[in-house]
């Protein structure tokens, strides 16, 4: 799955990308030192205040639409904490990526304690992934595309791992369904400019029928 040119260091669960023997690390938007209060910021501050939404309403959307998944090569890019296992079944083989090591070691809890065998953690960057070409079924993407610094190439990268027929599921905020006054950080495209670049990138492009406030949820089929 990893591609040949590149060499990873495993330390405490969590998949270290190697740059002459060097570590490979990222500036994270919440430090590792604050990375315990990630799951309490999502609940009580960043839902109600910024997407004025329901973080309930968003876990039972994902269950709904991905809860019946079995026995899938399954990324994630910007995996946080490690949500992705409440919603999951377990016999999915998982592997997620972040640049914040600290979210990803308790993303490896979680995943350990839902049960599931086959789960890997990466800190990556989205834009450039270290997997092979055609290696997983289904990406997901849940409140991290408007993040990543070039979404265009993003889309590109999730293009070239996922395989024949594969799926990119999403969700993320978009300016036209925002209520609030808060600013909501990051790149925020609209629906129309990101069914345009997934056209683009060669996928067609399946607007999911949820409102749960500022956020678009979408899939993308190859």
């Amino acid at each position: 799955m990893i591609k040949a040119s590149v060499t990873c260091k495993q330390e405490k669960g969590i998949n270290y990308i190697l740059d002459d023997k060097k570590k490979i690390t990222f500036k994270p938007w919440l430090g590792d030192t604050f990375s315990f209060l990630y799951d309490h910021m999502m609940e009580n501050s960043v839902f109600p205040n910024l997407f004025g939404g329901d973080i309930e309403k968003h876990t039972e959307i994902l269950k709904e639409e991905l809860g019946q998944i079995h026995n899938k090569k399954i990324l994630e890019l910007g995996a946080g904490s490690g949500i992705a296992a409440s919603y999951l079944p377990s016999d999915n083989v998982y592997t997620g990526i972040d640049i914040c090591p600290g979210l990803l070691k308790r993303a490896c809890k979680r995943f350990e304690e839902y049960g599931f065998n086959n789960a890997d953690f990466y800190v990556a960057k989205a834009e450039d992934l270290p997997f092979e070409d055609n290696s997983f079924d289904i990406c997901l993407c849940m409140l991290s595309l408007n993040f990543f610094d070039d979404i265009h190439r993003t889309l590109r990268e999730i293009q070239r791992v996922l395989a024949a027929k594969g799926t990119f599921c999403c969700a993320v905020p978009v300016p036209e369904r925002k209520k609030t006054k808060k600013t909501i950080h990051g790149t925020l495209l609209s629906e129309k400019k990101i069914q345009s670049l997934c056209t683009e990138t060669g996928f067609t492009y399946h607007p999911m029928e949820k409102e749960n406030g500022a956020l678009l949820y979408f899939r993308a089929v190859l």
